[in-house]
């Protein structure tokens, strides 16, 4: 039975470090690719999105690079729907599809009004006020202090110009919701129980719209279980790539 390659999407704002408890996990069994998302980390080229199509094709891009013709695709909250547009973009290379943390909606008016007002603040004072106030927000209050302090240094290292930018294109990202109803492959759906960002109800949703899949609560998790809760994601998230590799 061969492993398929497992892709995954980083967050906002973020970089690829994010998923560093599954590249340690996954590595020896399976050919893991997680890049720097355009704009974030040490990713080439440093410019910011300009539009949000762009991380998608990006991404396909890099996979015609490495020679990877079909993938397990995985992406968490800004990731997620990257690889939602991924699956938009060239389905027949996704043999199975992660979406933790994420939601398929396009943003309201009033959220891309925000997003707009946080994209300002950002060019206007720098991230490290920002990723203050949204700590305990992206990890769960009770969070170790090794996870606070990744997901904190990953949040200030971002160029304020790069994560500006990202929040402009995701503003004006397409609705994905009839899409979700399309995907032909297994999916994973899992989110934090105390995620307030993408509540489980939003969870939900994805998991009765998707025709083949899966849905994972992690207690005691918020926004980034993948981080707080990485034994147990690695365990979740096994089984299904178990799971998808059978049926191929």
């Amino acid at each position: 039975m061969t492993a398929i390659p497992l892709v995954l999407v980083h967050g906002h704002p973020f970089d690829h470090t994010m998923w560093r408890p599954q590249i340690e996990a996954f590595s020896a069994s399976r050919r893991v690719v997680a890049p720097d998302l355009r704009g974030y980390g040490a990713a080439v080229p440093p410019a910011p999105v300009e539009r949000f199509e762009r991380f998608a094709e990006d991404i396909e891009a890099l996979l015609d690079e490495l020679d990877v013709t079909a993938c397990v695709l995985a992406g968490l909250s800004m990731g997620g729907q990257i690889a939602m547009d991924c699956y938009r973009l060239f389905p027949e290379r996704i043999r199975g599809l992660v979406l933790a943390d994420t939601f398929p909606a396009a943003d309201t008016p009033e959220g891309a009004r925000v997003r707009h007002a946080t994209a300002d603040r950002l060019l206007r004072e720098g991230m490290r006020g920002y990723a203050d106030e949204v700590l305990e927000k992206m990890v769960a209050p009770y969070a170790s202090p090794e996870v606070k302090a990744h997901v904190h240094g990953m949040m200030t290292a971002t160029r304020p110009e790069s994560a500006a930018a990202a929040l402009r294109a995701r503003a004006a990202r397409p609705d994905h919701r009839e899409l979700l109803t399309r995907v032909t492959v297994p999916a994973l759906v899992a989110v934090g129980a105390d995620d307030t960002y993408t509540p489980v109800a939003d969870a939900r949703a994805m998991h009765a719209a998707l025709p083949d899949s899966q849905l994972h609560v992690f207690e005691r998790a918020a926004h980034l279980p993948n981080l707080e809760r990485p034994a147990e994601f690695n365990t979740v998230l096994g089984e299904f790539l178990a799971k998808v590799d059978a049926r191929s």
